[in-house]
């Protein structure tokens, strides 16, 4: 059997087709379009009509992709640019429109469910107690879990292209004062969460998300064509130098540093901040780089659980479209 997802974020659309049958989502064919949504999307204004053209384009050009691959009818998702837009339900709807896919948004607490299932499952039962980091465009996610689903879960708007447009907009490369206001806001937001996380005492704290792994590469770890199994460990004493090497730098010159693209290179300083605070603050000394994250959780979650968790989200999200005000989640499986 093979099932698609198609993850909408603040950069790219992505899709991913994989094998199921085994049990572990194994990919067969991956693809992605630059929409680059957080450029063109202010926090909390709305998606502008041209970039909903070429949203609707690539989810359609995802659908045909993933038919051609036997996978039809994706797993679609939008992350935090669309979840928080004023004109989500019609960005949603229209979609839906003129795609036929059923395109959802996922509260920030399911993905970070979802991405800790899914570091779970990579890291195995081994690492016990684990405590889980992710940072996208526009949120951070944080979780801990003794079991196969975080016992805690938050979602914190500390994304790397959110605070680069609120703090850094201006200033390439942005003052020492700044940074040190962004610093600031991390440890403010972050603060019940992190002391949540030293309570528990993990065992093992990972991180996902491609701002993770290309500070882990810059910061000397394995790089991406070595492939997934290699360990990559990322410390908190070397990002404090890698903050203090990026905020030195123009963006055009921080996307020469290994590891650092140049399409993230203008929010890579602010991922680093934000990564750097939210280890001190929860006292992880080092995390291990996971190559697994959200994606591989909604598959995961798809194959353990079957379809009837997916069509609750999706139907909340298609009555909130209908402007049917918030809908409770009711998704909740054992947690073993």
């Amino acid at each position: 059997m093979r099932t698609s997802v198609v993850d909408v974020g603040s950069k790219t659309v992505r899709l991913v087709v994989s094998d199921t049958e085994g049990g572990a989502p194994l990919p067969v064919h991956t693809a992605k379009w630059r929409l680059r949504l957080s450029e063109q999307v202010t926090p909390g204004g709305p998606v502008p009509d041209r970039a909903v053209e070429d949203l609707v384009d690539a989810v359609a050009a995802a659908d045909r992709a993933a038919t051609r691959w036997g996978a039809a009818g994706p797993l679609a998702f939008a992350t935090a640019v669309v979840r928080g837009a004023p004109n989500r339900q019609e960005v949603l709807r229209t979609v839906r429109e003129r795609t036929g896919v059923e395109l959802c948004t996922l509260p920030g607490e399911v993905e970070a469910e979802l991405t800790f299932l899914a570091a779970r499952r990579w890291m195995g039962w081994r690492c016990g107690p684990l405590a889980l980091l992710d940072i996208g465009g526009g949120s951070l996610e944080v979780a801990f879990g003794r079991g196969r689903l975080p016992d805690f879960a938050a979602s914190l708007p500390l994304g790397a292209a959110r605070l680069t447009h609120e703090y850094f907009e201006d200033e390439d490369p942005p003052s020492p004062d700044r940074v040190r206001a962004l610093r600031r806001r991390v440890r403010h937001q972050l603060r019940d969460a992190a002391a949540r996380i030293r309570w528990e005492g993990p065992r093992t704290a990972v991180a996902t998300s491609r701002t993770f792994q290309q500070l882990g590469r810059l910061c000397g770890a394995a790089p991406g064509r070595h492939g997934p199994f290699v360990e990559r460990v990322l410390s908190a004493a070397d990002l404090r130098g890698a903050v203090d090497r990026l905020a030195a730098l123009p963006a055009a010159e921080r996307a020469r540093l290994p590891g650092i693209s140049a399409p993230r290179a203008t929010q890579s300083l602010a991922g680093a901040v934000v990564a750097h605070t939210a280890m001190k603050l929860t006292g992880l000394a080092t995390v291990t780089i996971c190559p697994w994250a959200l994606r591989e959780g909604v598959l995961l979650r798809h194959v353990e659980d079957g379809p009837s968790w997916w069509a609750e989200i999706a139907r909340r999200s298609e009555k909130e479209s209908d402007g049917a005000g918030p809908v409770p989640l009711r998704i909740a499986a054992a947690r073993h």
